[in-house]
């Protein structure tokens, strides 16, 4: 009787026991296959493991390195002289006549205000400072936008009795989202005026002369007029504040300074730090041996005070 007991609970126990077991089972088999993945997400194969980049300034101890850092687009065997400036560009860009001729077209009259002018640090005394110094016959500014900088460089070359032409290159359609503070601008067809309210402002400030626009990106454009031959003595740098923009636009800009001339721009002293524009500037002096000098917000590398090995 106690033997038929014993194997009756048996028998009641059996399927308890083969449930645990297979349960058991089931989840160590989860967790090897969860501590696997995990160490194999962690520990990647070496040959795909990132190496940390180099510093910007060790990039200066290297020649090779440095090479892909060069403009090599080429440029004129001689430079213009100044007074062929304006006629090459008026030759080369407007088809040999004045982009003011005439201007504006009855159309666009109504879309534009008589004077819109707006800048960012467009009055320091930096442009005093600079033209007074160099007392430049051709100025070149890469970054316009409603051009009051250009404007300003206008009334202090004026006050200064200097017959100075001033180039100024940018593809006037402003950035992204900028008519979200610029409301007033008009837009036509998917146009932005910001080229027409320009000539209008130049045109208010009798600046016809002096000031000719060219109305392309600043790396092309700045290749173009090295290509042309066109150089300057004093060039004003305020395009782009990224680091890559800014720096394309001071190498180039730099092959169409004149010996002894000067390269100045703004923003030097921006939350960006060394991420944007001064990051660019330090850069390039430390490659070119230059001395930086700062007046206000703006860097200053003047080519005469260029640092001998």
């Amino acid at each position: 009787m106690k033997e038929d007991q014993r194997a009756l609970q048996q028998r009641n126990k059996s399927p308890t026991s083969k449930l645990f077991t297979r349960s058991a089972a089931y989840g160590i088999l989860v967790l090897l296959s969860y501590t696997l993945g995990y160490l194999s997400h962690t520990s990647p194969p070496q040959q795909q493991q990132l190496q940390p980049p180099s510093p910007v300034f060790q990039l200066a101890d290297s020649p090779s390195q440095l090479d892909n850092f060069r403009v090599t687009a080429p440029c004129a065997n001689s430079p213009l002289p100044p007074h062929l400036v304006f006629p090459t560009i008026l030759d080369r860009v407007f088809n040999g006549s004045s982009p003011y001729s005439n201007f504006p077209p009855p159309y666009l009259s109504s879309f534009l205000k008589q004077r819109r002018i707006k800048g960012w640090g467009s009055y320091g005394a930096v442009f005093k400072h600079l033209i007074k110094r160099v007392k430049p016959q051709v100025i070149i500014e890469v970054g316009t936008f409603l051009g009051a900088s250009a404007l300003h460089m206008v009334n202090v070359t004026r006050e200064l009795r200097l017959q100075t032409q001033i180039l100024c290159l940018d593809d006037f359609r402003g950035w992204p989202g900028f008519r979200d503070r610029f409301k007033d601008i008009k837009m036509i067809n998917g146009d932005v005026l910001l080229f027409q309210q320009f000539m209008q402002n130049v045109i208010y400030f009798n600046a016809t002369g002096s000031v000719l626009p060219v109305p392309f990106s600043t790396a092309s454009g700045l290749e173009k007029l090295c290509e042309w031959g066109i150089t300057a003595d004093l060039i004003e740098i305020d395009a782009g504040h990224d680091f890559i923009s800014a720096w394309g636009d001071i190498n180039r800009a730099y092959r169409i300074l004149r010996p002894g001339g000067v390269i100045f721009g703004h923003d030097y002293f921006t939350k960006a730090d060394n991420r944007g524009v001064r990051r660019a500037v330090n850069l390039f002096a430390q490659m070119n041996n230059l001395k930086i000098q700062t007046d206000g917000q703006h860097w200053v590398l003047d080519t005469s005070l260029a640092k001998h090995n």
